[in-house]
């Protein structure tokens, strides 16, 4: 499992790890892939400093890239005006009366978040600052082309850059901004995603950008098997994200084990797309809370990033229980098959073994 992009990030598999635990990432490096934290959930630069420079010291020397989420600027940044006070107060009333319908209990006092974390783009800006005084190879952009100055950042520091597309439209705007890898994220993926599965948007892309651009598979790609077809359709790699949710070195992120429960047992269809998150369309996983936001009496979720202000506090809330059924949770349909936590250097190298098999079988068929 070797393509070009193993050359250009000096990695042994073309396997990109998205993950909010810098233990995740370093361990995916070390295994021969490439771990790229995301940074979204680093309201405070020094935290993200601080995740980075444990990065450095733990990845034997070895690349890392950085995921920012950097939506356009928003209309109150840079002004004096509060945000909270753009959030209607129905809004606020659902969300304390759905908690209390879910028997979620308040945080002691002290606990908890104020919301928007790395949504927006002022702070995600500072992420990117922060991530260039380190080491990684790559900085990627959740939410389409980084601004000109951005990309001409990363690049004069010798940083790679990447962005996530939905349609092949969107990823041929990346290229004429200057992107250099374009992560072509189907419908099926966690998080943020467009409406085109993978297995049309990766052909799409491929065909849209030409070969002399780099295109990741994305979306539904959780063994050994998926890479190959992703591969197979174009990409010169893939990008997982919602397969090490289930990791043991997850766990020292999140150590909720009503959360990492709700995934073991969840299937392939128990994942909505709802803009309750971050209001933007993103995957999650269903339970009672998606489920409340879906009811006719729920409000419209706000646009990003007064959404994610207004739901924060609930989260920590919910990921301070114990109750499977009343978290929220970006994850992609893969979760059907991440049925026991594993480290990470297992998951990778099944991930192998499972590639080669196929590898195998499809150069038979070729054979006969």
């Amino acid at each position: 499992m070797h393509t070009d992009l193993c050359e250009v990030f000096g990695i042994d598999y073309p396997i990109f790890a998205f993950t909010p635990s810098e233990h995740v990432a370093a361990a995916v490096t070390r295994a021969g892939g490439l771990g790229v934290l995301g940074a979204v959930r680093f309201n405070d630069p020094a935290e993200l400093d601080r995740a980075l420079t444990w990065l450095d010291e733990n990845t034997d020397g070895l690349p890392y890239g950085v995921d920012v989420v950097m939506p356009m600027t928003g209309p109150t940044e840079g002004s004096s005006v509060d945000l909270k006070s753009m959030i209607p107060p129905e809004h606020i009333s659902f969300v304390e009366r759905t908690l209390q319908q879910l028997g979620v209990p308040p945080l002691p006092d002290g606990e908890g978040r104020e919301g928007v974390l790395g949504w927006l783009h002022s702070v995600a800006r500072s992420h990117v600052d922060v991530a260039l005084t380190h080491r990684p190879v790559l900085i990627a952009n959740a939410l389409g082309s980084p601004p000109a100055d951005v990309i001409d950042q990363a690049h004069a520091a010798g940083v790679k850059v990447a962005a996530l597309a939905g349609a092949a439209k969107h990823a041929l705007t990346h290229v004429a901004n200057g992107v250099d890898v374009i992560i072509a994220q189907g419908f099926e993926a966690g998080g943020h995603t467009g409406e085109i599965a993978s297995m049309v948007l990766t052909p799409e892309i491929v065909d849209a950008v030409g070969p002399d651009v780099p295109v990741l598979g994305a979306g539904g790609i959780g063994s050994g098997r998926q890479i190959a077809a992703s591969l197979a359709l174009g990409a010169q790699g893939v990008w997982l994200g919602s397969l090490w949710l289930t990791t043991a070195e997850y766990a020292q992120l999140n150590s909720n084990r009503a959360m990492t429960e709700a995934f073991l047992r969840a299937s392939s269809a128990d994942t909505v797309r709802t803009r309750a998150y971050t209001g933007k369309p993103a995957r999650l996983l269903r339970t009672r809370w998606t489920d409340a936001w879906d009811a006719q009496d729920a409000p419209a979720p706000l646009p990003m990033p007064l959404q994610n202000l207004l739901v924060a506090g609930a989260h920590d809330r919910m990921g301070a229980h114990t109750d499977p059924a009343t978290i929220a949770m970006p994850v992609g349909q893969i979760v059907g098959r991440m049925n026991e936590v594993r480290p990470v250097a297992d998951v990778m190298a099944q991930l192998i073994s499972e590639f080669d098999a196929a590898a195998a079988r499809l150069a038979a068929i070729a054979g006969a």
